[in-house]
């Protein structure tokens, strides 16, 4: 098993692999019509400036056909209380007819109703676990009644007048994984919002979607230092390209039947991208679902490494938002930094490693692993995420909650339940 990887992943079920030659994304004219990158120059370092292109033309998508609206569930259309047979989400506990009578008349400020929320649930209600997506920050609020017990369940018991912890100081991390060459690759990464926009689902044009592609791609051009890198659009991206960055597990694919459900997808490609340094241990997605995901890669165990690289990252880039357009990231003193699935709420982080726990698993097997790890609040996937077989007894080991624990608390759980994975596996 090649183990010169470094790990990336979303919530649910996009963990992968980093690792690949820089050339595969090179933005170049590709045999499409419209025209190459325009760049400008940057007066201060002298390098091409990042200017945004709005040159695709609709219907010439590279990966989804144009999704302009979302396909509601019929019954919801109707705005009438829908078909839960055969539902496993949460959403399904909680969504009941007359919980759904009391909200179907009510609307966020900007327009997002409870039969949207829910909609993803319907329509997959078979394969769903949550089942329901935010379309804005009042979301969370107007449907209150709806969203509190969805979160108290998930959340372990975060109740509504709970409110969330914040702690980003690296200096608070207690100790490191203690024998780094276990481990095959350390990545953590947030999901953000940004302040003034809508959440993915609750969008309404195509605009919503290129005034953050616009915005960041003025703070990507402020990025100095380690934070230095290139903005790779996937309307400029080459096909062959994508879809190689796709099996890579680099780039998010965009497909994702529950997510379009929702309404991620809408518009596709525009105004989505990912961002590189050019060391290759920092990415930002753009508008894969929230509007960024912030990400720290790196080969090996140094957790606090990938942390502080993290922490810088996440603080440069709303320090930048508020000097370039007077915005923060979207977030309440109760749940934390707001995301489109509840699932994210809090924090948003997701950290882990890749690591190799063949005798053990052979000891305990895959089961007793799962609960152990449960035991110690970590959640244990395959080497490609969720739902994802292990391959050579590697696994994903990562923290299990994002909502009620600070940052640094999660990253603990990690480095402390590694650390005794580490030493499992020497004495299996």
């Amino acid at each position: 098993m090649d183990t010169n990887r470094n790990s990336i992943g979303c919530c649910g079920s996009c963990t992968g692999i980093f690792q690949r030659k820089r050339n595969r994304i090179q933005v170049e004219e590709s045999p499409r019509t419209h025209e190459p990158p325009k760049m400008t120059s940057n007066e201060e370092t002298g390098q091409p400036k990042i200017v945004q292109d709005n040159s695709m033309k609709l219907g010439d998508d590279i990966n989804l056909s144009e999704q302009n609206d979302v396909q509601l569930d019929p019954e919801l259309k109707q705005n009438r209380y829908p078909d839960l047979t055969g539902a496993k989400s949460i959403m399904s506990k909680y969504l009941t007819r007359e919980v759904f009578e009391r909200l179907k008349e009510k609307k966020t400020p900007k327009g997002f109703t409870i039969a949207r929320a829910v909609n993803t649930g319907v329509r997959n209600k078979e394969k769903s676990l949550m089942g329901c997506h935010a379309g804005d920050t009042e979301s969370y609020a107007v449907f209150a009644e709806f969203f509190d017990p969805v979160i108290e369940e998930y959340h372990r018991g975060f109740k509504p007048g709970d409110k969330h912890i914040t702690d980003m100081n690296v200096e608070n991390l207690k100790g490191n994984i203690s024998d780094p060459t276990k481990i095959i690759s350390t990545r953590i990464r947030v999901a953000r919002n940004i302040s003034g926009f809508n959440l993915a689902p609750g969008q309404n044009t195509k605009d919503e979607k290129l005034a953050i592609e616009a915005l960041m791609l003025k703070v990507f051009d402020k990025l100095e230092g380690d934070l230095a890198g290139h903005y790779y659009s996937l309307v400029k991206i080459t096909e062959d390209e994508r879809q190689q960055l796709v099996r890579e597990h680099l780039l998010f694919k965009g497909n994702d039947k529950m997510q379009a459900d929702s309404g991620y997808h809408r518009w596709w490609p525009h105004g989505r991208g990912i961002y590189l340094n050019d060391s290759k241990t920092f990415a930002v997605w753009l508008n894969e679902g929230d509007h960024i995901r912030v990400i720290s890669i790196q080969q090996g165990g140094d957790a606090r490494s990938v942390f502080a690289t993290l922490v810088k990252a996440v603080n440069t880039i709303e320090k930048l938002l508020q000097e370039l357009d007077g915005r923060t990231f979207q977030k309440t003193d109760h749940l934390g930094m707001i995301t489109c699935c509840p699932t994210n709420l809090g924090t948003g982080l997701r950290g882990g490693v890749l690591i190799q726990l063949q005798k053990l698993v052979a000891k305990m097997g895959e089961d007793g692993l799962k609960e152990w790890a449960k035991e110690n609040h970590l959640q244990v996937r395959g080497l490609y995420g969720e739902h994802s077989d292990s391959s050579g007894a590697i696994y994903d080991i990562s923290n299990k909650y994002r909502l009620g624990y600070s940052e640094v608390q999660l990253v603990q759980f990690v480095i402390d339940g590694v650390n005794k994975l580490i030493k499992m596996e020497e004495s299996a």
